[in-house]
């Protein structure tokens, strides 16, 4: 069984403000690497396709058998990915945050 990942309009926005966020403190640094913006990406969309397969290993994020959070890890730290399963077939991403971030946007 295959699932297809879909992103909410709010993920896709988190997924721009993680990239930008990125891109400048990038920049903000004398020996800044704009190329860990892309591998940070590069990582969540890895994270995503294997929710095509095995979105029930993520854990729980409510009482809810069906609203997961998977996380990717990126480096020291990494990134966290709500989601709920809709059907047999389709997997809803709600938002995507930073380990760091207080909470979900």
């Amino acid at each position: 069984m295959s699932f297809r990942v879909l992103l909410t309009r709010e993920a896709e926005q988190d997924l721009d403000r993680l990239y930008d966020f990125l891109i400048e403190r990038e920049l903000a640094r004398e020996d800044g690497d704009l190329a860990l913006a892309e591998e940070a990406l590069g990582a969540i969309a890895g994270g995503l396709r294997m929710l095509e397969k095995f979105p029930f290993t993520c854990r729980k994020a409510a009482s809810s058998p069906f609203l997961r959070e998977l996380v990717i890890a990126c480096g020291r730290t990494g990134y966290v990915a709500l989601f709920e399963v809709i059907d047999d077939e389709t997997v809803m991403v709600a938002a995507v945050r930073h380990q760091r971030e207080d909470d979900f946007h």
